[in-house]
């Protein structure tokens, strides 16, 4: 891939989807089978309301590097920083396997870029690099 790079995600996904209506075919088996609790399951039952505004207002993210900006939004987050800002970029692996990456500018304040417009990291990476960007890895980082 060459430059500029931009990248899209949506919040309608379908293992939202698919999870949402595992969950409430669950609850409404429960209480037609087994009786159970109404108010016990309209509990359990708004457990799955975020994930239901998601669904239907399907935010869209973006993140977009070009031969001198990197730009992000994401829900009420946008940001630009020009490339000669950035000290490097951090891609923090995480124990569930989640890469986060982090915008290092030269005087160590750190941008975090919201995990919904964070692209793979295996495509982005060197995208970064080829624009002339340092990147640096951390696997497994409890506290960054």
């Amino acid at each position: 891939m060459t430059l500029p790079y931009t990248y899209i995600s949506q919040g309608r996904r379908p293992a939202t989807v698919i999870t949402v209506l595992v969950i409430w075919a669950a609850l409404i088996t429960a209480l037609v089978l087994l009786e159970a609790e109404p108010l016990i399951l309209a509990v359990i039952g708004a457990f799955t309301l975020p994930a239901l505004y998601d669904l239907v207002r399907n935010p869209h993210s973006t993140l977009t590097l070009d031969e001198t900006h990197l730009r992000w939004t994401s829900g009420r987050q946008d940001a630009e920083i020009a490339l000669s800002e950035i000290d490097h970029l951090r891609f923090d692996t995480r124990l569930d396997m989640s890469v986060r990456l982090t915008v290092v500018r030269p005087s160590g304040v750190k941008v975090r870029v919201p995990f919904p417009a964070t692209p793979p990291h295996a495509t982005f990476e060197p995208l970064a690099r080829s624009a002339g960007l340092t990147t640096r890895r951390y696997h497994f980082s409890l506290i960054g």
